[in-house]
């Protein structure tokens, strides 16, 4: 099989780009919503910020089972409920990165220096308030840092929702395999290893940037 393989059939590149893309775009759209989700479930699990202590232990244990349910899986069940393409794709890596998101932003939240946090407090300021003006632009560096790290696993996790068929470049390679076509296969899987180490090498450069 893997002699077969040679030479890499990288016919059709426009088309297995264009595929690449649609990767790419699932997991920057899932990224972002995550982190819309991930803002208000961070700040409820975590002590110095959550405006209501009864939800912490609620919402600790939400993101416990978004982040215990693999998007892959979550890729699985929308496929069934909203229909096969990349959209069911984008909403599996949202719900299960939101989870990872707002687990370690809490984590840095609760990390942060107290004392801009007391002194806001004690200017009269609410702790949703607060954590709002202080806090949150005080942890700006740990929590994008993390956002990216999630952006750049995602990139490799999208790679194979198209086996569900989720869309992205995981489909084509499904295609090639159920055909036994293994020059096209590795093709493909060379594209993905380049896909994924520049997505690598971006996330690396802009997370050494921000710390």
């Amino acid at each position: 099989w893997i002699a077969g393989g040679f030479p890499p059939d990288f016919s059709g590149l426009r088309d297995l780009l264009a595929r690449a893309g649609e990767t790419v775009a699932v997991a920057t759209l899932g990224t972002t919503l995550a982190a819309l989700l991930a803002l208000p479930l961070a700040l409820a699990a975590a002590r110095p910020a959550n405006p209501v202590p009864a939800l912490y232990h609620p919402v600790r244990t939400l993101l416990d089972a978004l982040r215990g349910i693999d998007s892959f899986i979550f890729a699985l069940i929308f496929v069934a409920a909203v229909g096969l393409g990349p959209f069911a794709g984008m909403i599996g890596v949202a719900l299960h990165s939101a989870g990872s998101l707002a687990k370690l932003w809490s984590e840095a939240l609760e990390a942060a220096d107290p004392a801009p946090m007391e002194a806001a407090r004690s200017a009269g300021a609410g702790r949703a308030q607060a954590a709002a003006v202080v806090l949150l632009p005080e942890t700006l560096p740990q929590t994008a840092s993390a956002t990216l790290y999630v952006w750049e696993f995602n990139i490799r996790a999208s790679t194979v929702l198209g086996l569900v068929g989720a869309g992205g470049i995981g489909q084509e390679l499904k295609n090639a395999v159920d055909l036994l076509d293994f020059s096209r296969v590795l093709a493909i899987l060379a594209l993905i290893v380049a896909m994924t180490l520049a997505a690598d090498r971006l996330s690396a450069a802009l997370r050494a940037r921000l710390l």
